[in-house]
């Protein structure tokens, strides 16, 4: 995997300038509580993200937030834990879905990425980079590459020193990816370390 990285020489020196060597984790079979995680941190740092979502789950007998019990709260009782009226709807989006089945690990871990895709942007509120960020921190697939992400647009404009922007940019960013390809998740780690020395930086994120 780093190997075959490591032919991109610029990305080569990322990987071995790194303060510490990066890999894919195990998936987390949990998809509804990963998918209500990446909403409350959809346009946060990193650090109010964690203590929004905290408050969140203490609102909930055994700190989980069941589908159920989601959607019967009411909406000013998610908002006190930090929630926009936005987000603890999209919230309550999610958790209508998941009761339908629609969340369901083992069913949606046997389709591609893009019909993963396909499937989860249909609930109101998720859209094309919330579940790329599922695909990558939940589902751990290889060969991610989030070509809205500001994060690794801002890094690979660093590391490449282009001048590009909007959709020329995003062009540009697809064909270097290119190269990286069936490891493109893992290079995306690379390009947030770079960037930040953080996972993930959601305030500089589309949905």
């Amino acid at each position: 995997m780093h190997e075959h990285l490591k032919k991109d020489p610029l990305l080569k020196k990322v990987i071995e300038q790194a303060s510490q060597t990066l890999s894919l984790a195990l998936p987390k079979k949990d998809i509804y509580l990963a998918l209500v995680r990446s909403i409350v941190g959809q346009q946060l740092s990193v650090k109010a993200a964690a203590t929004i979502y905290q408050r969140f789950r203490e609102l909930f007998p055994d700190n989980y937030p069941t589908p159920k019990l989601v959607v019967a709260a009411e909406l000013d009782t998610l908002k006190a834990a930090g929630l926009s009226k936005q987000k603890a709807t999209y919230i309550k989006n999610v958790a209508a879905f998941a009761i339908e089945g629609g969340l369901d690990f083992e069913v949606l871990n046997n389709q591609t990425d893009e019909e993963i895709i396909k499937t989860l942007i249909t609930i109101k509120g998720v859209g094309r980079w919330t579940v790329e960020m599922l695909l990558m921190f939940a589902f751990q697939r290889p060969d991610v590459f989030s070509v809205d992400d500001l994060g690794i647009q801002q890094a690979i404009k660093k590391l490449y020193q282009l001048d590009e922007e909007g959709k020329a940019l995003k062009a540009k960013m697809k064909t270097i990816a290119d190269a990286w390809k069936p490891y493109r998740t893992l290079a995306c780690l690379y390009l947030w370390q770079l960037k930040d020395n953080t996972p993930i930086d959601n305030k500089n994120a589309k949905k």
